[in-house]
């Protein structure tokens, strides 16, 4: 059985790790952000963008995936809050619920994506470090709006292509 203090010391270790999560996919730090997985992580994503939710196994598969589909001019912005962690008695695995905001510019497709889901997360502790070993969301909802339509422009890009 885990104290109270070790209890609050876990979750604020995981809530910084979900932040990093974050962080880490929207600044394309690919090998921080395969980091924050375990191994053998499983990912579900619940995007209806691309036709149907995402599944993902293997801490590879999900970087390579996220590597591939976030290049270009894409923008991301990931956005948690609302944590409801829960570490298990033993102290080394745990669960979490987070709400979740995202933007999604793609220049090249005149499009702004904004959505809003939750996150179910569960997490392991290996080697005294907490991992995300399950990751998935469904979506409350999911916009997409024309860049030009909406006289959408951006003045600063991270990831623009100078000429």
């Amino acid at each position: 059985m885990t104290s109270p203090l070790d209890t609050l010391l876990a979750v604020h270790e995981i809530t910084e790790l979900k932040y990093r999560y974050g962080r880490c996919l929207d600044n394309r730090l690919w090998d921080e952000f395969g980091d924050t997985l375990a191994p053998d992580a499983t990912a579900r994503y619940g995007t209806v963008t691309q036709g149907e939710p995402l599944h993902f196994d293997g801490r590879d598969t999900i970087v390579d995936y996220m590597r591939r589909a976030l290049a270009g001019e894409i923008v991301t912005t990931h956005t948690f809050g609302n944590p409801e962690i829960s570490v298990d008695p033993g102290g080394d695995t745990a669960t979490g619920s987070w709400s979740m905001s995202d933007v999604v510019i793609v220049p090249e497709l005149d499009s702004i994506i904004t959505g809003t889901s939750y996150y179910s997360d569960r997490y392991e502790r290996i080697d005294g470090r907490w991992y995300i070993a399950h990751c998935e969301y469904y979506r409350l909802y999911e916009a997409v709006s024309s860049m030009k339509a909406t006289n959408y422009q951006l003045i600063a890009n991270r990831w623009a292509v100078t000429p």
